[in-house]
């Protein structure tokens, strides 16, 4: 196993972070539709340096039969789920492939676990737990409730939790026009985690 993966793997007690963001179409896991996901990898270029965003991937997905649309959801992400151009497919397919990418990270690095790395992140873990139980998908690589939730580190490491604000004292860029789009807004939190993860002081340890 290489130095960088062994770093990964030591940082979060065995646990391999993933970016996740959905869009839906409402608040509701349990019955309102999952319309995109979007995932980016986190990790160091090489041993001892900075922890940067890689290997960003995106699904649009067909809302699971049976489950609501919310309009006011729709009016705040500027997603029509039946537009011709959005090449979605089936939720099942979207989740599969995802897991695919984090099986193999997890496959490289040894970590026991992912972890779900997201902005209010319980939201975005919820829908996808829901997304897997319609779809009779009994085991996922992300911890079940475990999350590394940015809006907490931002609080923590910045006094904001509002997405936005926090990316603005990070100094990081912020396209409010790109906002509500799965893939601009877990790049963006991708940012902002390893900005947090980079400006905090750690030591190594061996996971035990």
């Amino acid at each position: 196993m290489s130095q960088v993966n062994i770093a990964i793997r030591q940082r979060f007690r065995g646990f391999l972070p993933v970016v996740i963001d959905v869009e839906t179409a409402g608040v509701e896991a349990s019955t309102d539709a999952l319309l995109e996901i979007a995932a980016v990898m986190v990790h160091p270029q090489q041993e001892n340096a900075p922890w940067q965003a890689h290997d960003a991937s995106h699904w649009h997905v067909e809302p699971a039969e049976g489950t609501k649309i919310n309009q006011k959801a729709l009016d705040i992400n500027g997603i029509d789920p039946s537009h011709p151009f959005r090449m979605a497919i089936p939720e099942e397919e979207a989740l599969k492939a995802l897991f695919k990418l984090v099986h193999q990270q997890l496959n490289a690095t040894q970590c026991q676990r992912a972890v779900l790395v997201g902005h209010n992140a319980h939201f975005d873990l919820n829908f996808i737990r829901a997304a897997c139980a319609r779809n009779g998908i009994k085991s996922m690589p992300f911890h079940g409730f475990t999350c590394l939730d940015t809006a907490t580190m931002a609080a923590l490491a910045l006094g904001e939790t509002i997405l936005a604000k926090a990316l603005k004292k990070a100094g990081i860029d912020f396209d409010q026009t790109q906002a509500h789009s799965a893939l601009y807004d877990t790049q963006v939190t991708a940012e902002l985690f390893c900005k947090i993860v980079n400006d905090y002081p750690y030591s190594a340890t061996t996971p035990g």
